[in-house]
């Protein structure tokens, strides 16, 4: 397993495409005023030792030496030993709509984005649980089976938008039934399955598949977004301008919360039902309850040493460095006739 031991200098890599577009005006800059002073051939001639094509490289190269440098910095670690731990907890499983009017921006920024925070905020505070994730609108994917992977649980969280599941509408019915085929089927309880949607539901009974989900040791709560009252779904039209979702007749779209459905659905599955509004999502107060629920015994293996890697990246920024500094701007009179960076004349 790879890791950064300290991810927080990763940041400072922000610096390199600010430095880039700081070169690009300078040579801009340059070329304008070498302009001004006289034709381009007559300036050749006033300054034969000039390379450009040996400043682009000396910056070339510096950018290189940075970027490793930065890197060495944050430490990259190979995991070298597995150990096998027992942890106690629950398997919970979320399953996030990721239909069109999941883009509502009823809830800031919208509907989706404040529903990946939250989860991505749960699993930096899971705690012994295991966590899997579900897609869904009209039909429903395993995005990440249930683990004790927190890294991979965030980074295939981040990969999830409204174009992951490519039949549209809102089937919670298909989502309830891929939940119970990816929970361990050996266990009958300890089993917790949240579903966060606008509740919008257009396909089959979901009451009913929660009810039989319960039935086999599975806790259902839902979390509902959005306003009751409504509003648009925003879109990108062709021209680059936004607008909004509009049926055949050219009239905008509403989505709205269906509250009673999600309730329903809560109740059928033995679990709670919260709303969301833009200052409280709801997630940790359904995850408090299911903390109360039975845990059972997990076997995980997970990597207990790291082997450090910063000497290599720390190195190769050294040797760009050093390439960089032997580089000279002008062209060194010994090696007039060696012509490395210039193009035929």
């Amino acid at each position: 397993m790879f890791r950064f031991e300290n991810t927080i200098y990763l940041y400072a890599l922000i610096i390199i495409p600010i430095l880039v577009v700081w070169f690009i005006i300078v040579l801009r800059y340059r070329k304008n005023a070498l302009a001004k002073f006289g034709e381009t051939q007559l300036v050749n001639i006033l300054m034969p030792d000039f390379s450009i094509i040996r400043y682009k490289w000396k910056f070339i190269l510096s950018m290189l030496a940075l970027t490793f440098i930065i890197l060495g910095i944050a430490n990259p670690q190979i995991g070298s030993k597995l150990k096998e731990v027992k942890r106690k907890g629950v398997e919970i499983i979320i399953a996030l709509d990721v239909s069109n009017s999941m883009m509502a921006e009823d809830i800031k920024p919208n509907r989706l984005t404040r529903a990946k925070r939250a989860i991505s905020k749960l699993i930096d505070n899971l705690s012994g649980n295991n966590i899997g994730l579900i897609v869904f609108a009209g039909d429903a994917y395993t995005q990440l089976p249930v683990t004790s992977d927190y890294a991979s649980a965030k980074m295939f969280l981040s990969t999830i938008n409204t174009n992951i599941v490519p039949v549209q509408g809102t089937d919670i019915s298909k989502a309830i039934e891929q939940a119970i085929n990816s929970f361990n089927p050996d266990d009958s309880k300890n089993k917790a399955l949240i579903i966060i949607t606008d509740g919008e539901n257009h396909e089959d009974d979901a009451v009913a598949t929660a009810e039989e989900a319960k039935k086999k040791g599975i806790i259902i709560s839902a979390i509902g977004l959005g306003s009751q009252k409504g509003t648009p779904i925003p879109v990108i039209d062709r021209f680059g301008r936004k607008d909004y979702r509009r049926d055949k007749n050219g009239e905008v779209v509403m989505t709205k919360l269906d509250e009673k459905t999600l309730a329903d659905i809560a109740v059928a599955g033995g679990g709670d039902f919260v709303i969301a509004d833009n200052s409280n999502f709801g997630l940790d107060q359904i995850v408090d309850s299911i903390n109360n629920m039975e845990k059972q015994e997990f076997d995980n293996k997970i990597y207990s040493d790291y082997e450090d890697r910063f000497q290599y990246f720390i190195g190769l920024g050294l040797f760009f460095l050093l390439f960089e500094m032997i580089i000279l701007e002008r062209k060194n009179r010994f090696f007039k006739g060696v012509d490395l960076f210039n193009v035929k004349k």
